[in-house]
């Protein structure tokens, strides 16, 4: 029998108590480590991505026109109206002007109104993605699938621009935060939530808010830990759930009297479900009737785009390693390297490839439920899907859509390393995490060359540091070297994300505006605003306007002219054929609008002013008769001469209804020259 003193009895429970002390303050401080990781990835962020954010002005000013208008009308604020006047809508869904016009109407309208908005969703982008890879991988995944998504170049351009494509990328994070939530413990209500989040997403962009879809399906049928049962019925809720999140709104516009409501921009009918599997749904991506279908390098379609402005075959659009706000409009798998598509996306996308691999390997014999095999397939398929959709569409296809996939690629560069990590000690995780880190310094090198001017330095800088990091990787069997394997990753991914972070911070230092805005360093050459620009200032037009008191100031010829005297003069102004020659105004309906008065004068731009299209010219229809109440324009030149150009009118052919506005305003009204602009007065006319 063994006895026990006083002293020693007294002595137990305190080692106990200071184990459990101990044990207690490691999880303090790794929690605080944890929580203060994540605050100053998102306070990093949030500089980052609001500093001077008002360099970018009005951006793409066919959207900030109708964030000036929902700012100011709350039916322009629903239907994502262009105007105030509410005669035509931009020529997508309305979600993000809903954040923008909530905006200005708390703030006031300006450019900070409107672009903070969408730098903070930049935030909440890289806080969802941190906790979706968190929760199954550990907060180091977290914070390195974060902070990849914030420095990749696309991302740093498109969440400090006014695009839908920022507000549609949070709710396909949000989706994918919520899917693998649910996937933890077969939860309906977080599936539900993901079905509402794409509801959502579909409101901003369409059908390109629902690519990622399949990839949340599947991760759900594969990992959730239910019955197969149970888990259709879960998909099927998670539908139901979509359906009434987005349906709400496309009845709204079917139910709504036509005649009382603006124009669905981008339909044939007025109908919104006709923009959906049409101009915004088949036709984007077969290329059939929509602007881009036609040969490489050619935009087709035969309207003119935002601006009035329409490229020559083959220019700017398929670019080999240079710049384009355009991607390759060769289709196949290697179209998302080249071109300004690689500058914007690539960066991290061969590491993410092998990464997915990679994961799927080490975790192969994991049991179904296995969390980090769900997570792989979220982004896994994610990227996979919507990586192939942008590959082969034939349609227009913009280099910044590939935003939709970066939070992708970052899940799988956060969850790839850290699997890597886990099995360090295998062969395994030795090739695997060199693999990444080549991958990751290896394209850096290669698209730092594209542009070799700048900094050249640094992409050899970035290739020493990657390849000697991987080489060490390898040789960590080695015992002696074992100690130096996290020293080596970390300095091997944070040389890798080199090339990346260096185009993202170079982004954020230039001015972007216009409808294709493009990555990078003023000195690669590129046009960082893309076409349908600023366009010349008018002070004389924007005075004209101003002083106006009828529902619309002008009518002019597209919605991109539309906005751009809408945003100086605050005035509602007629986008005639809206985006790319939608079938409104008729002749008719036009002339109705004139003879009650509703729109005082028609403008033409001519010399690189606002407007965006050449002067209309008088037909030489008997008894056409001049209306104007300002004298007659020496420039004008006689109506048989101003009739032979009249086919070459941006605002269409003679059979266009734009093109018979064009022809019937200048053959009942004398133009007159106002700054720039070619400008004929409406009013008066009795029909």
């Amino acid at each position: 029998m063994t006895l026990t003193t006083d002293a020693e009895r007294t002595t137990e429970p305190t080692v106990a108590i200071a184990a459990v002390d101990a044990h207690r303050s490691r999880r303090l401080t790794r929690r605080t480590w944890e929580r203060g990781g994540l605050v100053a990835l998102l306070l990093a962020t949030a500089i980052a991505y609001l500093w001077n954010i008002t360099v970018n002005g009005m951006g793409n000013q066919f959207y900030a026109g109708a964030a000036q208008a929902g700012s100011k009308n709350w039916e322009a604020l629903l239907f994502g109206s262009l105007d105030t006047g509410n005669f035509i809508t931009v020529d997508k869904p309305p979600v993000s002007q809903w954040v923008m016009g909530l905006s200005g109407q708390l703030f006031g309208f300006s450019s900070a109104s409107m672009m903070i908005p969408q730098a903070l969703m930049a935030v909440a982008a890289v806080a969802l993605l941190y906790g979706a890879v968190a929760r199954v991988s550990g907060n180091g995944a977290g914070l390195l699938a974060g902070s990849a998504l914030a420095l990749t170049p696309v991302a740093a351009l498109m969440f400090r621009f006014n695009n839908p494509d920022a507000a549609m990328v949070l709710l396909m994070m949000a989706g994918a935060y919520c899917t693998i939530r649910a996937l933890e413990k077969a939860s309906v209500r977080w599936l539900a939530l993901a079905g509402v989040a794409l509801g959502f997403a579909f409101l901003a962009k369409m059908l390109e808010g629902l690519m990622v879809l399949p990839a949340l399906g599947l991760a759900y049928l594969v990992v959730a830990p239910t019955s197969f049962r149970k888990r259709i019925l879960h998909l099927l809720g998670a539908a139901v759930a979509l359906t009434l999140s987005s349906g709400w709104y496309v009845l709204i516009t079917l139910l709504w009297p036509a005649s009382s409501r603006p124009y669905m921009a981008g339909s044939t009918d007025n109908n919104f479900m006709n923009l959906v599997l049409g101009y915004n749904g088949l036709a984007r991506v077969l290329g059939r009737n929509h602007g881009g279908g036609g040969a490489a390098g050619g935009h087709g379609g035969g309207g003119a785009m935002p601006g009035g402005f329409t490229p020559p075959s083959g220019a700017a659009m398929n670019h080999g390693g240079g710049h384009g706000g355009f991607g390759s409009q060769s289709t196949g798998l290697a179209r998302l390297f080249g071109g300004e598509l690689g500058f914007e996306i690539s960066w991290l996308l061969p590491a993410a490839l092998i990464a997915l691999v990679l994961v799927l390997v080490a975790r192969g014999r994991r049991p179904r439920t296995d969390l980090i095999r769900g997570a792989a397939i979220v982004f896994g398929g994610w990227l996979v899907v919507d990586g192939l959709v942008f590959s082969y569409m034939n349609g227009m296809f913009h280099a910044y859509y590939t935003l939709a996939i970066a939070p992708a690629i970052a899940g799988l560069i956060g969850l790839g390393v850290r699997e890597m990590w886990t099995v360090r000690d295998r062969a395994l995780g030795r090739f695997g995490s060199a693999a990444i880190v080549l991958a990751l310094g290896g394209w850096g090198f290669v698209l730092l060359g594209r542009n070799a001017d700048w900094f050249p330095w640094l992409r050899w800088a970035i290739l020493v540091v990657t390849v000697v990091a991987a080489f060490g990787l390898v040789g960590t069997s080695i015992k002696g070297l074992r100690r130096f394997t996290g020293a080596l990753l970390i300095a091997g991914v944070i040389a890798g994300l080199g090339g990346s972070a260096a185009y993202a911070v170079a982004t954020i230092g230039q001015p972007h505006t216009g409808g294709s805005p493009t990555v990078g360093p003023a000195s690669s050459g590129q046009d960082h605003g893309g076409f349908g620009g600023q366009g010349q200032d008018n002070p004389a037009l924007d005075s004209l306007l101003e002083s106006t008191t009828t529902r619309w100031s002008a009518a002019v010829n597209r919605s991109s002219a539309a906005a751009a005297l809408e945003l100086p003069t605050g005035t509602a102004v007629m986008a005639i054929g809206g985006f790319s020659n939608d079938p409104t105004p008729t002749l008719a309906q036009f002339i109705g609008y004139v003879k009650d008065h509703q729109v005082s004068y028609y403008v033409a731009q001519s010399n690189g002013g606002r407007g965006g299209q050449s002067a209309p010219t008088a037909s030489t229809h008997a008894g056409a008769q001049g209306n104007s109440t300002h004298p007659k324009s020496t420039t004008g030149g006689s109506t048989q001469n101003r009739s032979a150009t009249a086919q070459s009118n941006r605002g269409g052919s003679s059979t266009s209804p734009s093109g018979q506005i064009a022809s019937w305003v200048a053959a009942n009204f004398t133009p007159t020259t106002v700054g720039t602009a070619t400008v004929y007065n409406l009013s008066g006319y009795a029909g």
